[in-house]
């Protein structure tokens, strides 16, 4: 029941907050959160190794930094991080 309330609320955010790419970026962040306590606890029902969710953990970690690096270079060259600022021909 908590899996599914953390999800929905991240995707609530993702959808609501489509303008801020940090936002956006935090709340799928929050959707992974969601999917690793649901694995955890589906893991741990049905009782096998979770080497799975330390490889699914990494890749989130990694998602996150590719996530924060691709923000910093937007606010680099543009000087902001809102969707409605950027123009399809500059970048």
């Amino acid at each position: 029941m908590f899996m599914y309330l953390l999800m929905m609320s991240g995707f609530f955010a993702f959808i609501s907050a489509r303008k801020h790419t940090l936002n956006m970026l935090l709340s799928l962040e929050f959707i992974m959160l969601g999917l690793v306590v649901g694995m955890v606890s589906l893991f741990s029902e049905i009782e096998v190794e979770s080497y799975f969710i330390l490889y699914f953990l990494t890749f989130a970690a990694c998602e996150g930094a590719l996530g924060l690096s691709i923000v910093v270079a937007l606010i680099r060259t543009h000087g902001s991080d809102f969707f409605y600022s950027f123009n399809i021909l500059e970048c």
